[in-house]
């Protein structure tokens, strides 16, 4: 029956001869032709598609059976799958490229997740073939279906474990080495023909796409070792797309400067941001530093802090977000960028710029706030990394601005350390220096010695600052001599007896009283209530946090755990207070 109408319309057809052919004789084409193939008639569809005098018909119509040819294609039904193979053929050598188009690209979004990977590589090759009959006049067809296929190809998962890739389990590296495959005319016309100028149309749908690979899925992607996956489509596909960009014209060393040079805008209908967004431009960079891809491409000899410089932008953008994968490329391209940089080198002047102190400030988000154990202990790495690298005046304005913004005990304390750490060296002979001795010593420790809130600073809280802050005072008060002063300490110790002792002996006399009450309180009330069968519960605050029903127990070991705290901050505390006494005490 199908067969019979397909026969009569084409039939009706052939007469027509302005091809203007009526609505309902597209729809019976399609209905009838749709059956034929799926009832597995192909050879017979095939015959009558073939014939000279349906020439006209299926340059108009034919482009509707994609839909059920590519079904069949998908399915892959061994009887029925070498006519459609053929008839697939005859229509993208007659057909219009125009219609055929539309209709490919129709089948790739139609494409359900289970059937993404299929349906691309199936379909790249009729693609290509339809692009290329456009001649000159395909560069927005070209655009239009790279962005199609990308859209289709990033809803695949990413491979994670080694295994995964290997089997290709979600279909995403076939889908990548055979989206190069497709590309590579194009590239080769942009190449060979010498069309490399900034306006050319092909030109910039191809710039489109390797950008957009690098922000997806490349930018999601954690590449494998080499020594780890000998054989890797992924990092392949990353490789190509930076030889893509060298053989349309884009020099990788501009590319990755362009963020600093302030390069003027291209001409075009793109805008800058949208032509390189930042995010494609840091995996390019994080492919370059971090895996080595493209240096082969890469020309240029920058020097380690130009380059610092540069990827800077791309090092925040990546810290700032929450994605683990985002953070770990963004530690990793930081910490392979520093490692190139000369211990002590980075001068002052890179202060003045915002972002040298704005990374830190994420570096810090990571270390404090990151689930992720690993990146945690990573980010305080590449901190302390960063540290190292700048010169002696830089370090000290770095720890003057962290110290005022940081508001994390840990992180002070810590910065308290290093500051610690650069005094002892500067103390040590032929290291002295004008920032961590004397007078611009002083100010900094003005901002080390004192209590975020006075005599009310929650001790527990800002245990590591202040544990870090007096260990300091005792170790300068011990290694610089009083009749030596390098450090400027003895004369400064009144201000600092006043500002940041007196308070911090208040305030623990204060914390060990309340607390001690608690203790006692808390073990009265469990010996009161012992003969209740029922074991009772109470709520405790501790850091500003409510702990709910906790048992007394469990409440006197928290109320002992704290009063052990404050012993530790007793115990040093109590040996500056001797040292300054005997420096007080007269000489018998």
């Amino acid at each position: 029956m199908a067969l019979e109408q397909l026969t009569d319309v084409v039939q009706r057809c052939q007469v027509i001869k302005d091809e203007s052919f009526p609505p309902e004789d597209y729809d019976l084409f399609l209905t009838a032709g749709r059956t034929c193939i799926e009832q597995g008639d192909g050879a017979q569809v095939l015959s009558i598609l073939v014939d000279e005098k349906n020439k006209k018909i299926v340059r108009c119509m034919g482009w509707n059976l994609l839909g059920p040819l590519i079904q069949i294609l998908l399915k892959k039904e061994d009887k029925n799958l070498p006519h459609c193979h053929a008839i697939l053929s005859h229509l993208l050598e007659v057909s219009s490229p125009k219609e055929l188009l539309i209709g490919l690209l129709e089948q790739v979004e139609d494409a359900d997740s289970s059937s993404i990977a299929d349906t691309v590589t199936i379909l790249l090759k009729p693609l290509q073939t339809v692009l290329l009959r456009m001649g000159v006049k395909k560069s927005s067809s070209v655009g239009m279906a790279l962005s199609t296929l990308l859209s289709q190809v990033i809803r695949l998962p990413v491979p994670v474990t080694k295994e995964q890739e290997e089997d290709d389990v979600f279909g995403l590296c076939r889908c990548c080495t055979a989206l190069l495959e497709f590309v590579k005319p194009f590239v080769l016309e942009i190449k060979d023909n010498n069309r490399l100028s900034k306006g050319n149309e092909l030109r910039v749908e191809l710039l489109k796409f390797c950008m957009k690979s690098l922000s997806e899925p490349l930018l999601e992607v954690l590449l494998k070792d080499p020594n780890t996956l000998q054989k890797s489509p992924l990092r392949e596909f990353a490789s190509e797309i930076l030889v893509i960009l060298s053989n349309i014209g884009e020099s990788l060393p501009d590319l990755l400067s362009r963020n600093i040079l302030k390069r003027k805008e291209v001409p075009g209908f793109l805008e800058e941001e949208v032509r390189y967004p930042k995010e494609s431009l840091a995996c390019m960079s994080h492919l370059l530093f971090v895996h080595h891809i493209g240096m082969d491409i890469f020309p240029a000899v920058l020097s380690p802090v130009f380059i610092l410089q540069c990827n800077m932008e791309y090092v925040e953008l990546l810290l700032s977000r929450t994605e683990e994968s985002r953070l770990q490329k963004g530690l990793e391209l930081y910490e392979k960028t520093l490692v190139r940089v000369e211990d002590n080198s980075l001068p002052v002047d890179l202060l003045e710029l915002k972002i040298f102190f704005s990374v830190p400030q994420n570096l810090v988000k990571v270390m404090t706030l990151c689930p992720d154990q690993t990146l945690r202990t990573k980010g305080l790495k590449v901190f302390q990394l960063s540290i190292d690298k700048f010169s002696t005046e830089a370090k000290y304005k770095f720890f003057r601005g962290m110290l005022k913004t940081s508001h994390h005990a840990g992180v002070e304390g810590y910065l308290i350390k290093n500051i610690k750490n650069q005094i002892d060296f500067s103390l040590k002979p032929c290291n002295g220096n004008d920032w961590f001795l004397g007078k611009h010593l002083l100010p900094l420790l003005r901002l080390v010695l004192c209590l975020p809130q006075g005599p009310e600073t929650d001790l527990l809280q800002n245990l590591d600052r202040i544990m870090e802050s007096l260990n300091l005072l005792r170790y300068m008060l011990i290694r610089d001599k009083e009749w030596e002063n390098e450090t400027g300490i003895w004369t400064e110790l009144y201000k600092i007896e006043d500002n940041y002792l007196k308070p911090l002996r208040t305030d623990l006399n204060m914390s060990k009283a309340h607390y001690e009450a608690e203790l006692k309180s808390t073990i009265d009330n469990k010996k009161l209530s012992s003969k209740d069968s029922k074991t009772p519960t109470c709520t405790v605050t501790v850091g500003n946090e409510k702990l709910p029903n906790m048992s007394p127990e469990m409440q006197i070991q928290v109320l002992q755990s704290a009063l052990f705290t404050f012993d530790l901050i007793e115990s040093v505390l109590a040996r500056i207070e001797e040292i300054i006494e005997a420096k007080d005490r007269p000489l018998p």
